[in-house]
């Protein structure tokens, strides 16, 4: 996992072949830092994905409406691509700006070593896609975004997903409609966000099948029905993302810990089920560095 000294890799062909085997959709968990992606891979998923809202509470402790800038989500996708050996598939929000924005960032995300990145058709500030307020661009607008980051592209591997928000604004239809255009200006996955029913889901399904392989979000209480896995392998999603399950199991257990310490003086009693320290530094690679200081004599 991660290691410092990492042979030769190719997630982003990787990724593109879990995508395609037919066994199943790909399931790809959340994550907000380093230390939850390399806890994904341990898991034993063959994806991780970088969570927009994660990112920005860990960050800066604030909710997902847009307040971090591309060179801060870019810098957080480095770190984790190089903490684990899985392909690492990342949130690129609006793109940061116009189509100009979209082809820098696009070189920025390749750089940083993802195999993957979404783009949104929300306007700036963009908000989180089960929240109420959004707003979306023109659609004509989003195509050119679509069009400029095939261009930026340098990887024909890197994974390009368009993401619509448009399904809380301008009703289903419209964003089945952009959905099918994203298609056509060379997106290779579709993502149609939020919507509130199964029917919905269904008709999602339904209509883009075979315009496009699918992502299902399964945002962890949010406004889409959580629909059991085999459902959504019925209905032929390629690909589910649990955004935020990490980052509110963290609250929690940080939560739990800190109640016991201010109650008790002492954590004591909140450590029984958790790592060791030992277990903990055997996990993040202590005993990698140790061979490494015996190869290197440091």
């Amino acid at each position: 996992m991660g290691e410092l000294l990492r042979g030769p890799s190719a997630p982003r062909s990787r990724l593109r072949e879990l995508l395609a085997d037919g066994s199943g959709p790909l399931l790809a968990p959340g994550a907000y830092d380093a230390l939850s992606a390399r806890l994904v891979e341990e898991a034993g998923f063959d994806a991780v994905y970088m969570t927009g809202f994660g990112t920005t509470a860990s960050l800066i402790g604030r909710p997902d409406v847009g307040l971090l800038s591309g060179a801060e989500m870019i810098d957080n996708a480095r770190r984790m691509v190089a903490a684990v050996d899985v392909p690492v598939i990342a949130d690129a929000d609006t793109g940061y700006g116009n189509a100009i924005n979209v082809l820098r960032t696009v070189q920025a995300y390749e750089q940083a070593g993802v195999a993957g990145i979404h783009l949104e058709d929300q306007v700036m500030p963009k908000k989180c896609g089960h929240v109420s307020g959004k707003a979306v661009i023109p659609a004509d607008e989003m195509v050119g975004k679509i069009r400029a980051a095939v261009t930026a592209r340098r990887d024909p591997d890197l994974v390009l997903i368009a993401r619509t928000d448009a399904a809380g604004v301008e009703g289903l239809d419209a964003a089945i409609t952009r959905a099918k255009a994203y298609a056509e200006a060379g997106a290779d996955l579709l993502f149609v966000e939020a919507p509130t029913s199964e029917v919905d889901i269904a008709r999602v399904a339904q209509e883009l099948t075979g315009v496009a392989p699918l992502v299902f979000n399964w945002a962890e209480g949010g406004r889409t029905p959580p629909l059991p896995l085999d459902r959504i392998a019925e209905l032929g999603f390629a690909l589910v993302l649990y955004p935020i399950g990490t980052l509110l199991a963290a609250t929690a257990g940080i939560r739990s810990l800190l109640a016991t310490l201010k109650a008790d003086g002492i954590p004591a009693a909140a450590l029984q089920g958790l790592p060791t320290f030992g277990e903990f530094t055997d996990f993040i690679g202590l005993p990698e560095i140790g061979d490494l200081e015996q190869r290197f004599g440091a």
